[in-house]
């Protein structure tokens, strides 16, 4: 499939995930919106992990991505609860309600 494709063509594509995640968590203020920002650039990771991987015949790189996928389903958990608290609390999404949980 990599022959078919090539493998510049995979780096571009996780560079481009990449840069779509990294402006939208840098522009948006909306939680939800943040983490699937930041789920999108650790799938270009992900993807880049297997793309090296199939293009030097090792396997490292499929284990980086399953626990790559451990820690994002751990991220996503924390965040869940986080959002849910906002919400509750303060009946919106935004990033700036952060600040009022110290308190």
């Amino acid at each position: 499939m990599m022959d078919l494709l090539g493998f510049e063509n995979y780096l571009w594509l996780c560079t481009a995930l990449f840069c779509i995640g990294a402006f939208g968590v840098l522009i948006r203020r909306n939680v939800i919106i943040l983490l699937m920002c930041i789920e999108l650039m650790l799938n270009a990771a992900n993807l880049l992990f297997i793309a090296f991987s199939y293009k030097w015949n090792n396997m490292d790189g499929h284990i980086f991505v399953f626990f790559s996928m451990l820690v994002a389903a751990a991220e996503v958990a924390v965040g869940l609860a986080l959002i849910v608290l906002i919400f509750r609390k303060y009946r919106t999404t935004d990033i700036r309600m952060f600040d009022k949980l110290k308190g």
